[in-house]
């Protein structure tokens, strides 16, 4: 077990799974206690076999209700103590062309990015507060382009770089550092969903300047990075994780 992170006790949305998942066992793994909170459980469960119950801890719940958040901040000042790392990292992305979404179906995929990642840096503030930390906020290549079919998506991620810079301003006097990470095409369970590949080899990616999807585990190291005192100094700002995909 690494060191980097050692007295850093995080909370991870959307943690059961995915990148999440990965999130979670990459803070563990350079000495966090880390609270996954998810409304699946998925892997959630396993993963605290997999982790120890003495350092990962994983709480159902729902990102979009405020009382939810609530909860989750007390579940994880009981089980490990007062946070002082967050990871917004629960999203969605269902494909939807502008023409043909509902409202209701664009406002869910707001609610769950966007005013998630709200609820959640707003509950953690009274426990930054304490003694700072770090709030890491995961939005996308989406945050800088725009993708067809993707129009609640992107309007979501460019609302978290938005929201990331706000609050960073707004923070940096209690010592508490505001980020984002934005990955590119990343293998996971909702990637492979989006693409139509759920099992098998990932396909082919020649759009992409390095050929091929990034690893769940390379956008964990950005997240671990900025989650550390390594990074002390950045604040509002965001590491894109995309193999040079917005370079062009």
């Amino acid at each position: 077990m690494g060191a980097r992170l050692d007295g850093k006790i995080a909370i991870v949305s959307g943690g059961a799974r995915g990148m999440g998942s990965s999130h979670a066992r990459a803070l563990v793994a350079e000495g966090a206690q880390v609270v996954g909170f998810d409304i699946n459980e998925g892997e959630g469960p396993a993963l605290v076999d997999e982790l120890g119950s003495n350092r990962f801890a994983f709480l159902r719940g729902d990102v979009t209700k405020a009382e939810d958040w609530d909860n989750v901040v007390a579940g994880c000042h009981e089980r490990f103590g007062a946070p002082n790392v967050l990871v917004n990292n629960a999203g969605v992305s269902p494909l939807h062309t502008l023409a043909d979404v509902s409202e209701a179906d664009y406002r869910k995929v707001i609610d769950i990015n966007q005013v998630g990642t709200f609820l959640g840096m707003r509950a953690l503030v009274p426990s930054l507060k304490e003694g700072g930390g770090s709030i890491v906020n995961i939005a996308s290549t989406a945050a800088y382009v725009g993708f067809t079919e993707l129009i609640s998506y992107t309007a979501s991620k460019w609302a978290v770089r938005g929201m990331t810079r706000a609050a960073a301003l707004e923070l940096a006097e209690h010592g508490i550092r505001v980020n984002t990470v934005c990955p590119g095409d990343t293998d996971t369970p909702m990637i492979r969903a989006f693409a139509g590949t759920d099992t098998g080899a990932l396909p082919p990616a020649e759009e992409l300047p390095m050929g091929r999807w990034a690893r769940p585990e390379e956008i964990s190291s950005a997240v671990v990075f900025l989650a550390s005192d390594e990074s002390s100094y950045i604040s509002g700002s965001d590491i894109v994780v995309d193999g040079a995909y917005t370079a062009q």
